[in-house]
Order: C-alpha cells, then sequence, then structure tokens
C-alpha cells in the first residue's frame, strides 16, 4: 500500500476496538490558572494519554477539542525576497540546525564514553537564532525573516459543553478538551471500567497538578448499571410470582420449595458450561431465562409424584416404589418435551452479524440452563422427594381447583359432544392468526432500541461550511438543548480531532445530551420520542442544518452497519457525480412525502470550493522552475509544512513553517506569492498558475470499488419494515436510474431482510427437526401431526399481544415465538402421553381424552402460569434496560395465555376427532394403575 501512496502520505492501522468500544468519554478541567485549555490538551496529550492506555483492555484514548501546540515560523514574503531566499532554503536550515548525532565511544580508564552532538533546539529563541545563510559576513537569522511563535495548530474540530444545574441555571464552556476511551474489540468491558475507574481515582487524587480534574460524562458502566438492576428486578418477581403459583396450585411447602431449587441449579449449571466453553454471558441472556420455562420440567415431576403420594393407599405400597413409578410415568414426555424446547434456540445459533452477537450469547444461556433443568427434573428432583415425602402426603383439597376440574369436566364433554362447533372454532383462530400475521397491522423493525438514558444530536450542514460558521451553529445548537429542564448536561462537537482520526468537516456537528431520570420530566413529555420531536423543532429554526436524533451506542453501530452517519441510508452507486447528484436529490423529495421517514437528507459528493493552481508547464519552463518548487511554496507558504520536532522532555511539538497571516488570507494574497527562479529572478505564482475557483468533489464515497451517493433517513412513528418497503416502491416506481445504476437499501432495514432470509431457511428445518424428535417418542406421525396443528396456533396470542400493546415484530420478538412454539409442542407431549397411556390402559377414546385432560389440567395450567407470570414483569417493564427484553417477554405472556385455552380445550377435542381404534399406543407397563393391581381409577385431583 505504501508503495502505491503519494509522498508524505503513510498508511496506518486504526485500533482494534468495534463499534460499541467507546466506553467512557470524560473532560479534562480545571480551576488552576496556570493551566488554561492549550495547557490541559498539552497535559491529555502526554501525561493522561499514557496513564490511561496502561489500563489493561483500553486500545487507545481518542483526545477531541482543544488547541494543540506548535512552534511555528512565520515567514514575512517581502524579507525572504529582500535577502534573496527561497522557502526551502528557510526549511534546510531548520532542518540542518535541529539534528543529534553520535560519535561512537571512547575508552577512558574502565569506562566506555559514549560521544554525542547534542544540537536539539529547544526554545523559540534557539529557532530564532537559526543562520539560514550569510550575506558578506553577516548571517541572516530566522528571526530576521519573520517571528517565531508558540501558537495552536490550524484547529480542526472544537468541542463545548453546557451543564444545567438543578436551579436551571446554565454553565458554558465553548472550548473544552474530551478524551474517549476505546476498549480492545472482545474484552469485557466490566472488568476494564473497574480498572479505568481506579486509575482516574488515582489520578485525579495526586497524580494530576492541583485543580486539575477528570469529569467523566458518559460512562458505560451506568448504561450496565440501570439495565442490570431492570433485569435483576424483573427476574426477581418472576422469581416470587413462580414460587407463590407453585406452592397455591400444589399447596405444600416441600414440593414448591424442591421445584423452585430448580432456578438456582440451573443458573449454576448453565454458568459453569458458559465459562468452561468461554462464551460470554450479557445482560439479554439474563432477561430472556424466563424461570418458569426452566421449572417446567420439575413441575410436571413433582407435581406427578405429589399426586401419586396423595392419592396411594396406607400401607399398600412403599413410598420409594410410588416415587419410582410416578417419575417412570413422566420421564419420557418430560425428556422429549425440554429436548423440544431446547431445539426450538435452534434458529437463533445461526444468525450472524449484530444479531448473531447479540442473541447467539443468550440461546446458548437458555439452552444450558434448560439442559441443567432437564437433568435436575429427571435426576434430582425424585430424589429429594424421596427424602421429603417418607410419608403418606395428606391431599390438600384447593377449592379453586376443585372448580375449575368441574367446569373443565363439562366443557369438555360439551366439546366432545360438538366437535364441528370445536374445530371449527380452532379455524377461524387459525384464519385470525393468520390475516394478523400477513395484513401487516403488527409493524416490523430489525431490533428493539435500547435506551441509553441519553439523545445523540447530529446536524449536517453543507460541504463548504468553515469553521466560523460551524463554530456558531454548535454553540447556537448547544445552548438550544441546554434549555430543555430534561438535560442534566450537553456536550458538542464540530469538525474532527487534530489527529485525524474521524473524516469529519466542519460541516458536521454532534451533540450528546444528557438526560435525567424519566420521573424528573415535565409531564408535556410522556416519552423520548416525544422529547426528541420537540427538540427538533426547536433546531430546524437553525437554518441550513439537516438534523438527526440517535444514541451514542447506537450511533456507533449504526454508521458502522450502514456506512454513513445516519441511522438507515439508501446508496445510489453511478459513475457520474452530476447524474448522481440529481437522482439523489430525486430520491429525497419521494422519499419526504412518505409518512414515517424523518431526519432526511443527503450526503453531498460536490459543492467544495476549491482554488485550483493548476502549473503551466511552459512558464515554468521559461523561468527555469520545477513543478516542485511551486508545490512547495504552496503547501509551505498558504497551509504550513511541517519541517522537525522541538523534543521537551517526552513532548514533541511540530516546528512548522508558513507565511504570516496577511500574506495568505485572499485568492489575491496568494497569486502574489514570490519564489525565487534559478536566475535570481522573483516570480509570482500567478505568473507560474492559472488560478481558478472551481468546485469540486466534497466527499468520496466507494464501496465495492464503487462510487456512490448516500441518502441518509430515520423512522420515527412507524414500523420500520412497511417505512421502507414503501420507500421502495415509490422510488422505484418514480425516480427511473440510468443504465449501470443501482441502489442498495442499507442499515438496520438490510440487516432485517437478511435476518428474515436466515430465518426462512432456518425455522423449518427447525420443525422439521421437532418432528423427527417427536415421532422417536411416539413412533406415530399421527400424533406428530396432531401437536404441530394445534401448534400452528400457538402464534395467535403472540400475535395479538404484540397488536395490542403497539409493539412491532422484530428478532426480539421472533425469539420469543420459537421459544412459544418450543412450551406448546411440550404441552402437547405431555397431554398426549398421558391420553395414550390411559388408552393402553383399557379406556376407550373418549374418556381416555377426558381423564387425561382432567388429571394434566393442574401441571398444564401450573406450567402455562409460572412461565407467563416469569416474564409478566419484564413484559410491563419500561425501565432503562428493558426494551430488547420486552418484546420477547410480550409474545410469551400474551402466546401463553391464549395457549392455555387452546391446550386444554382444542387440543382433547382433536384427539377425540382424529383418534382410531387402530392406533398405535404405548405398552401399559409399569403403570400406576396395573401397579396396584386393579384398572386405571380415577386419580384424585
Amino acid at each position: 500500500a505504501q508503495a502505491e501512496m503519494p509522498p508524505g502520505v503513510s498508511p496506518g492501522l486504526g485500533p482494534d476496538y468495534s463499534p460499541t468500544g467507546q466506553i467512557f468519554f470524560y473532560t479534562l478541567t480545571s480551576s488552576n490558572p496556570k493551566y488554561d485549555v492549550m495547557e490541559l490538551k498539552t497535559l491529555q496529550d502526554w501525561f493522561v494519554l499514557n496513564q490511561l492506555k496502561s489500563v489493561p483492555n483500553v486500545v487507545d484514548v481518542n483526545i477531541f477539542g482543544g488547541p494543540t501546540r506548535e512552534y511555528q515560523v512565520q515567514l514575512d514574503p517581502g524579507k525572504l525576497v529582500s535577502y534573496g531566499l527561497t522557502l526551502s532554503q528557510v526549511e534546510q536550515a531548520l532542518t540542518n540546525n535541529n539534528i543529534n548525532a553520535g560519535g561512537g565511544f571512547i575508552e577512558r580508564g574502565q569506562q566506555a564514553l559514549n560521544v554525542r552532538a547534542v544540537g536539539l533546539m529547544q526554545t523559540t529563541d534557539d529557532i530564532g537564532q537559526t543562520v539560514v545563510k550569510a550575506v558578506n559576513g553577516t548571517p541572516v537569522r530566522v528571526r530576521d525573516l519573520g517571528v517565531v511563535v508558540q501558537t495552536p495548530k490550524v484547529r480542526l474540530g472544537q468541542l463545548g459543553k453546557s451543564i444545567r444545574h438543578d436551579d436551571g441555571k446554565v454553565i458554558s464552556d465553548d472550548d473544552v478538551v474530551e478524551g474517549i476511551v476505546l476498549l480492545r474489540k472482545g474484552a469485557e468491558a466490566g472488568a476494564t471500567l473497574e480498572a479505568l475507574h481506579a486509575k482516574i481515582d488515582e489520578l485525579n487524587n495526586g497524580l494530576l497538578p492541583a485543580g486539575v480534574k477528570i469529569v467523566p460524562h458518559l460512562d458505560r458502566s451506568d448504561l450496565v448499571h440501570y439495565t442490570t438492576h431492570t433485569v435483576l428486578r424483573n427476574l426477581t418477581d418472576g422469581v416470587l410470582l413462580v414460587t407463590l403459583i407453585l406452592f397455591l396450585f400444589l399447596g405444600n411447602v416441600r414440593s414448591a420449595l424442591i421445584v423452585t431449587i430448580t432456578i438456582p441449579f440451573s443458573l449454576l449449571f448453565a454458568a459453569i458450561l458458559l465459562d468452561l466453553n468461554h462464551i460470554p454471558a450479557n445482560l439479554l441472556s439474563l432477561g430472556a431465562l424466563d424461570f418458569g420455562m426452566v421449572v417446567d420440567g420439575s413441575v410436571v415431576m413433582v407435581e406427578n409424584i405429589l399426586r401419586h403420594m396423595e392419592s396411594s393407599p396406607q400401607g399398600k405400597r412403599s413410598f420409594m416404589e410410588i416415587i419410582s413409578t410416578a417419575a417412570h410415568e413422566v420421564q419420557r414426555p418430560v425428556f422429549f418435551a425440554r429436548i423440544i424446547v431446547i431445539v426450538s434456540y435452534l434458529p437463533i445459533f445461526t444468525l450472524q452479524r449484530v444479531e448473531g452477537r447479540l442473541f447467539r450469547p443468550m440461546a446458548w444461556t437458555v439452552a444450558f440452563a434448560l439442559l441443567g433443568a432437564l437433568i435436575f427434573a429427571l435426576l434430582i428432583a425424585p430424589v429429594l422427594c424421596s427424602y421429603l415425602f417418607r410419608k403418606r402426603m395428606s391431599e390438600w383439597k384447593n377449592p379453586v381447583l376443585e372448580l375449575l376440574n368441574r367446569t373443565y369436566r363439562s366443557s369438555l364433554d360439551w366439546c366432545f359432544d360438538h366437535l364441528g362447533l370445536t374445530l371449527g372454532a380452532g379455524l377461524v383462530m387459525l384464519a385470525a392468526m393468520l390475516g394478523i400475521a400477513f395484513s401487516g397491522v403488527v409493524g416490523s423493525e430489525f431490533l428493539p432500541h435500547l435506551d441509553e438514558g441519553a439523545i445523540w444530536v447530529r446536524g449536517t450542514l453543507a460541504p463548504s461550511t468553515g469553521p466560523t460558521t460551524g463554530i456558531d451553529v454548535m454553540h447556537r445548537a448547544r445552548v438550544l438543548l441546554s434549555q430543555y429542564p430534561e438535560a442534566k448536561q450537553v456536550i458538542s462537537q464540530v469538525g474532527r480531532p487534530d489527529d485525524g482520526t474521524d473524516a469529519s468537516g466542519f460541516y458536521n456537528t454532534e451533540f450528546f445530551v444528557d438526560l435525567r431520570p424519566r420521573e424528573e420530566w415535565r409531564q408535556q413529555f410522556k416519552t423520548k420520542e416525544e422529547l426528541i420531536a420537540d427538540m427538533d423543532k426547536a433546531l430546524i429554526t437553525i437554518p441550513g442544518v439537516d438534523w438527526n436524533f440517535s444514541q451514542p451506542i447506537s450511533d456507533n453501530v449504526e454508521e458502522a452497519v450502514s456506512g454513513v452517519k445516519g441511522e438507515l441510508a439508501v446508496k445510489l452507486f453511478g459513475t457520474d457525480l452530476k447524474v448522481l447528484e440529481q437522482k439523489a436529490d430525486e430520491i429525497q423529495d419521494v422519499m419526504g412525502k412518505i409518512p414515517g421517514v424523518a431526519d432526511l437528507g443527503t450526503f453531498q459528493v460536490r459543492g467544495q470550493p476549491n482554488v485550483n493552481l493548476a502549473i503551466n508547464r511552459a512558464a515554468a519552463d521559461r523561468y527555469g522552475v520545477n513543478v516542485s518548487d511551486v508545490q512547495d511554496a504552496i503547501e509551505t507558504a498558504v497551509g504550513g509544512k511541517p519541517v522537525s520536532q522541538i523534543l521537551i522532555g517526552e513532548q514533541r511539538y511540530d516546528l512548522t513553517v508558513r507565511f504570516q497571516p496577511q500574506f495568505r488570507k485572499t485568492v489575491d494574497d496568494i497569486a502574489g506569492i514570490r519564489i525565487v527562479a534559478p536566475s535570481g529572478e522573483r516570480v509570482s505564482l500567478g505568473q507560474l498558475c492559472d488560478i481558478k475557483l472551481e468546485d469540486g468533489a466534497s466527499t468520496i464515497y466507494r464501496e465495492g470499488n464503487s462510487r456512490y451517493i448516500a441518502i441518509k433517513y430515520s423512522v420515527r412513528g412507524r414500523d420500520l419494515g412497511s417505512t421502507v418497503r414503501e420507500a421502495i416502491d415509490r422510488v422505484h416506481k418514480q425516480v427511473p436510474l440510468p443504465q449501470g445504476y443501482h441502489l442498495d437499501w442499507t442499515g438496520e432495514y438490510e440487516s432485517q431482510q437478511r435476518a428474515n432470509k436466515r430465518l426462512a431457511i432456518i425455522v423449518p428445518i427447525t420443525v422439521l427437526l421437532m418432528a423427527l424428535i417427536l415421532y422417536s417418542a411416539f413412533s406415530s406421525w399421527k400424533w406428530v401431526a396432531l401437536i404441530l396443528a394445534v401448534v400452528m396456533l400457538s402464534p395467535l396470542g403472540g400475535l395479538a399481544s404484540l397488536l395490542i400493546t403497539g409493539t412491532h415484530f422484530s428478532v426480539s420478538s421472533g425469539l420469543g415465538f420459537l421459544a412459544l412454539m418450543g412450551v406448546s409442542v411440550e404441552i402437547g407431549v405431555i397431554m398426549v402421553e398421558y391420553i395414550n397411556q390411559l388408552r393402553a390402559r383399557g379406556m376407550d377414546v373418549r374418556e381416555a381424552a377426558r381423564e387425561g385432560a382432567i388429571l394434566r389440567l393442574r401441571p398444564i395450567m401450573m406450567t402455562m402460569l409460572v412461565a407467563t407470570l416469569g416474564l409478566l414483569p419484564a413484559a410491563l417493564s419500561h425501565d432503562i434496560g428493558s426494551d430488547s427484553q420486552r418484546p420477547f417477554a410480550i409474545v410469551i405472556v400474551g402466546g401463553l395465555m391464549l395457549e392455555l385455552l387452546i391446550s386444554v380445550i382444542l387440543l382433547p377435542s382433536l384427539y377425540v376427532f382424529w383418534a382410531r381404534p387402530t392406533d398405535k399406543l404405548p405398552d401399559p407397563e409399569a403403570s400406576f394403575s396395573e401397579a396396584e393391581g386393579g384398572p386405571a381409577a380415577e386419580p384424585a385431583v
């Protein structure tokens, strides 16, 4: 790559961090008058940076704001001409007089003495004393040709800060120094932040000069703390609700305790396997753990053992025989049901990119937890029962269950007598589900946005915007945003860091708005979207700016996904810049009329005014001037050229040569710059160049070796999927593209389509795998088809809950449907398996379906209720950190509520309709009734 670069350009590798790697933002403040903003920037560059990079897994610290010190030799072109000197002579003199040299070593006695020639300059006086040439024995020094000063480098950006106090007073500073700590890719943020906090405490408590402090304004650990608090509170509430339901239904403290122990056992089991496989867990992993689903297998096992203990005749069999028989009775359905639930998470493992990195750890966590719960249900729960159930259990008559059983028995008899109506109702539910699913009434998005407790605002001006205008817009916008009582502080930035780690110009302004807790907001803002809409109205009073609203972490991720500074983007690929801009304007006009499209704007690729000095080679040849001499004059005199460095201890500062400001302000000044020809003649650039003011490319966007222009936009007040589909349809119809031009719709929509295509392949494969597992359990395709037919209705409740709550379908809610499908299959397995057992013991179809359904009503209701209530707190939560978990929980809660009705009514009815005397049934061996030596008795409830 270096061989293909022009002179003076060196490629470099950036730090190894991800778009989510900006974990800590801070400003360096001072109450010490010795430390103005330039001194703070120097302290940041040469001390704080090195200290923070010493923290393990901190890969770099991006520095923004504050003037960067440099030494400048500001020349007077008139004096250069009068002394007959060229810029290159001054440059060479400074370079030659700022070097050290080594002379090897000499011996003195037993020692070797290094010989060093120390010739480095250290002060402005040293620089000014440098001799450029001698005229008649009189030295011409640098100070004779101009002035030598310590001054800021040309500013490429600026950062401001406004703090709003509780009394409404706003304290602002237009020029502050910021640092952004970057986490090494793949490293653990928690441990790194903990070490970083310790280092900052050490710096603030003594290593930094008196009065100088590091003040954080965005700390990832705060978001982690709020999110963890929300998730753990939801989990705690869920555990309490699950435990309460277990006690109410089982009516026995010991049995409820055994089932509840499943939760810590499965969590510990999952944690061990995650650690052994080096799989990182995240908050979404914890949030997706429905402890109701975790204890399902133990519920069925313990409930069956408890029922047998209560109904077993006194003294006829030992308690060990009863427990063994009861456990053996349900071990097959529990095993296959749990395996199917685990298999239902298979599609998650196939997700890629952002969605894969986010959800795969969750899938591993849930799978390991369910595997641990299965081991507990099959092996440990019966053993615990053998220790805690040492004598015959007294049967507790739950009055609510007694009433439910009587009502359920009569309902089943009615449904069996009216199978046509019952199955017709099932078909109506199927039609309703398909109608909701394909009508588009439930919107779609890629991923729910995690509320970060802050807003990131971006303003884009014309590409030719200069520093004065850019800084003015930044200041005005920050003042407007800091007037909101909902904002604690506003950090503004314009341009880019002086080290060039970002390619933005003064046309780009960005604002971090740190928000107060939601309970402190004014009543007029019920949601964050309403606050953003109001801020948008205030900011559009600043003319010539396209505004965009996001969040700090989301903004980085969106930019990494779309490739431009915007949430979503349309990329128009082609070769001609004029055609690209024309078609981009047409696309923007069409999209501006689509409801839901916001923050619309085009990233201009032209419109950057340039002062082009085209060298007239004939004139240059006539005067004997090389092209490089002209270019050197332009680079050095106007832009300033670093020719050496000044070393002060460990600090290094550029030594730059350029003309004094009054000689390079205008085009005429540049045209009047003179250089000395080999003949000694003074020639101006105006004589050597054709000088024109011309518009050129402002930004070059390329992807896949093709040039493109981007139209950025956001979606607010509407779902992502339908909005983008409408935009695609309208643009396709109204904006014809020339041959060789094409559009790419990128950002979240592209990721959503990619995930949907993959799931469209993997989900049917998963269903087929479930069917094979069911066949291995029943050895009959009839029962497989029966269970899957009922499972087809399971999404109805989830879809209805999304519709009622106004939640969009996303990857998160899609995972909820996968889990719901697994639980539905589990319930079907448990009920069908037991009905088949009763038929194998001699009951007819109708009696077996009725008695099997009634017998399994309690465990099924417990399974459904604990799974529902386990996620109910998450479904109702709107605190920070709940956003990614809530759609998943809403689907599970809503889906299982309807699935309970489907399982206890429709499944037995469909069984009666479908069953035949020739059906393949399990062997009746080891059934409880046969162990008693008589026919299957009606079990007590």
